[in-house]
């Protein structure tokens, strides 16, 4: 059996989404499963366990519904007996529709429910992993009972447990450490922990925001910039060889609950119900918690501008948390 799916098109989801390859190679132990991915995350399928074959897709190269008709027209030859469908977006669904698969299985969300054989109702207040999960557990009656997320990180070297990974950064403004409480949060960590080295990551685009949280903080010699110099692949090997990370909520930290680091994940706007890390162990959520608008899940602040939720942060708390992952307390 050939069975194809469609990975969602953000990090952390692509992340949450392994859950769904393994539960599907659990199904279906003999079949050959491949995945469609959006190019500019694909290094990252190759460390997705039980993936066969990795077909990168562009925005770019295949704009518009038309372009994503002859995607997935190019993958007809392949002959796929089962094309899941794990992103909502019309797109996605004339994607696999033009592939042929035999059958075509996904929510009917978009009104796109014609272009799938199986057309399932979507769950209600699930976690994101449960609601992948639950669309193959639907279309075969049957139920996974082990659900993990997980990716494998190259590891060469030893863990480093004198440093800990720190990203304030989201792709929303609303779950964006502000930069006037991130560099101060900065400068009561390495006071607060004089042995540590601290190493800020972020994509290219967000190596602006981590020299201005550098800028001006009171100990720069212990924090490591890795912003724009790190792949995916070499930032799951960075985290799986670091004592914790401490991280907004945003894909990264997904990447490293998903290779085992200890992560500290600081919600503001999100619902961590539904889209914090998976794996339980080693993972805490800190969230102010007093505000009535908690979580909005809202993309921007509408009602302070900067989000309060996050600026309300208690720092003792997330000093005192982060101690229990380090020999420093």
């Amino acid at each position: 059996m050939k069975i194809l799916i469609r990975l969602p098109n953000w990090l952390g989801d692509v992340v949450m989404s392994t859950a769904f390859v393994n539960a599907v190679g659990q199904l279906y132990p003999d079949a050959q499963i491949d995945v469609i991915i959006k190019k500019e995350l694909s290094n990252i399928a190759p460390l997705i366990p039980g993936i066969t074959q990795i077909h990168p897709f562009s925005k770019q190269d295949f704009s518009g519904l038309s372009g994503v008709y002859r995607f997935g027209k190019k993958l007809k030859a392949e002959k796929y007996d089962l094309f899941f469908n794990l992103p909502q977006s019309l797109s996605s669904l004339v994607m696999g529709w033009a592939t042929r698969a035999k059958k075509r299985v996904g929510f009917g969300k978009e009104g796109g429910f014609f272009l799938l054989t199986n057309s399932l109702k979507k769950p209600v207040n699930l976690h994101r992993v449960d609601e992948y999960v639950s669309l193959l557990e639907q279309f075969t009656g049957k139920t996974i009972a082990h659900k993990q997320v997980k990716l494998n990180a190259s590891v060469t070297e030893p863990k480093q447990n004198n440093r800990v990974l720190v990203n304030f950064n989201s792709e929303a403004s609303s779950r964006r450490m502000p930069l006037d409480k991130g560099r101060g949060l900065l400068n009561k960590l390495t006071a607060a922990f004089p042995d540590i080295t601290f190493g800020l990551i972020g994509s290219p685009k967000e190596v602006d925001f981590v020299s201005q949280l550098i800028t001006g903080s009171e100990n720069p010699e212990r924090l490591e910039n890795y912003a724009g110099k790190t792949h995916l692949p070499d930032l799951c090997s960075l985290m799986a060889q670091s004592a914790a990370m401490l991280t907004t909520d945003s894909g990264p930290a997904h990447l490293a609950n998903s290779v085992g680091t200890p992560v500290i994940v600081l919600f503001g706007a999100g619902n961590e119900y539904n889209t914090a890390p998976y794996n339980k162990q080693n993972l805490i959520v800190l969230r102010y918690g007093k505000l009535t608008c908690e979580p909005c899940v809202r993309n921007t602040c509408k009602l302070y501008g900067v989000p309060r939720c996050m600026e309300l942060l208690d720092e003792l708390q997330i000093i005192n948390t982060l101690s229990q992952y380090t020999n420093y307390a």
